[in-house]
């Protein structure tokens, strides 16, 4: 194998594939990236048996050579030496070449590195994905999906299903949902009605959705997807992202969603995660960081909390609309804050059902977003 590589296209492609790469797995070759060369462009090839990548990277577009391709061939490459090699090198122009069997050459400019390689044919096959159940989404799309509900999924192993984040299609409408039992994040959108969009019910690991986040575009270009009983698969244009799904049955979240409300308060989102940040400065370390929340005469929501160790802190904020019963709820500072970051809109209204009930948030004129938390007992 012996090729010439745009420097920035080869560290894009490291970059995207070494989200996958892991230092930690069990199977040795999985530490390296796979390299194929082919008369169509160069391959590579991120794997941790959880998450697979591969990125492709075409011998010319819009007219630009980028690789050029002088023999066939592929190996498999240390990833963490190749990826701070190839960020490295002086040169814009990269060539890569296999000699004597598994000795690999990288030179750029008067740089020149040997590196030992391994066996590609050893590298595990990547998992084949039947496209029955195919549908798309646009990329910020996807990615706003993703950045308002991962954040919720659980971090503890105890219940692997909630390290995961529970996606369900029914009448071509995604519904996303993640709790880690304590707060509850969801997001529904439309798909595109471009075919009959089978129902689907899986659960996409947590890690996974993290990684491909970082990898999407902020464009309207579409991203397939396919499920299959075992595995997810997002297209992009030069990307393939493969995840393992997590098995099981997700717990039903429809029920824990109140019908009704004692109290809704209408804010601006940013003032009161302003305040509610600059509240948890004292509030008690440890897990909860705990803030209380009460509702005072002519329309003021006070904002509280007091480690007896440190101080206290009181803030008062005018809320554009209370209805319903006087409120005093302690909550974590942490998930409300979370909460908040999710929500695209300046306002946001807040349903209590009582004080030890779930509340939820919402933004204003937006059904499809929707965020609950469980109330701390402090009152």
């Amino acid at each position: 194998m012996k090729f010439s590589i745009q420097k920035d296209y080869l560290v894009q492609a490291v970059q995207d594939v070494m989200k996958a790469v892991s230092s930690r797995t069990t199977i040795p070759i999985l530490t390296g990236i796979k390299i194929v060369a082919t008369d169509e462009g160069v391959t590579l090839t991120g794997s941790d048996s959880d998450i697979s990548i591969e990125s492709f990277i075409p011998v010319e577009e819009a007219g630009d050579e980028i690789v050029e391709i002088e023999r066939k061939g592929s190996i498999v490459l240390q990833a963490r030496y190749f990826s701070e090699i190839v960020k490295k090198l002086p040169q814009d122009i990269v060539e890569i070449d296999i000699q004597n069997q598994l000795q690999v050459v990288i030179r750029s400019g008067k740089a020149e590195f040997n590196l030992n390689g391994l066996d590609a044919e050893e590298y595990p096959q990547l998992p084949q994905v039947a496209e029955e159940n195919v549908f798309s989404l646009p990329a910020d799309l996807l990615k706003n999906l993703i950045r308002q509900t991962v954040f919720a999924v659980s971090t503890s192993e105890t219940r692997p299903i909630l390290t995961g984040v529970n996606w369900k299609i029914e009448n071509s409408e995604l519904h996303c949902i993640a709790t880690d039992s304590h707060r509850l994040a969801s997001r529904k959108a439309l798909i595109a009605a471009s075919s009959s969009i089978p129902e689907a019910n899986v659960v996409i690991p947590g890690k996974s959705l993290n990684e491909l986040s970082k990898i999407l575009d902020d464009t309207t270009d579409s991203v397939e997807i396919v499920m299959t009983e075992q595995q997810i698969l997002f297209k992009m244009k030069n990307i393939l992202f493969f995840s393992r799904l997590l098995d099981g049955n997700y717990p039903d979240t429809s029920r824990l969603i109140p019908s009704e409300s004692k109290t809704d308060i209408l804010l601006n989102s940013k003032e009161l995660l302003h305040a509610i940040d600059r509240a948890s400065l004292l509030a008690r370390e440890g897990r909860n960081n705990v803030v209380k929340f009460s509702t005072i005469e002519q329309g003021i929501v006070e904002i509280s909390s007091d480690s007896p160790e440190i101080g206290k802190v009181t803030e008062e904020i005018q809320s554009e609309l209370i209805e319903g019963e006087e409120l005093k709820i302690s909550f974590s500072a942490k998930y409300m804050m979370d909460a908040l970051k999710a929500i695209d809109g300046p306002d946001v209204r807040i349903s209590f059902t009582g004080a030890m009930r779930p509340f939820f948030i919402q933004p204003v004129d937006d059904e499809k977003t929707l965020q609950l938390i469980l109330p701390v007992r402090t009152y």
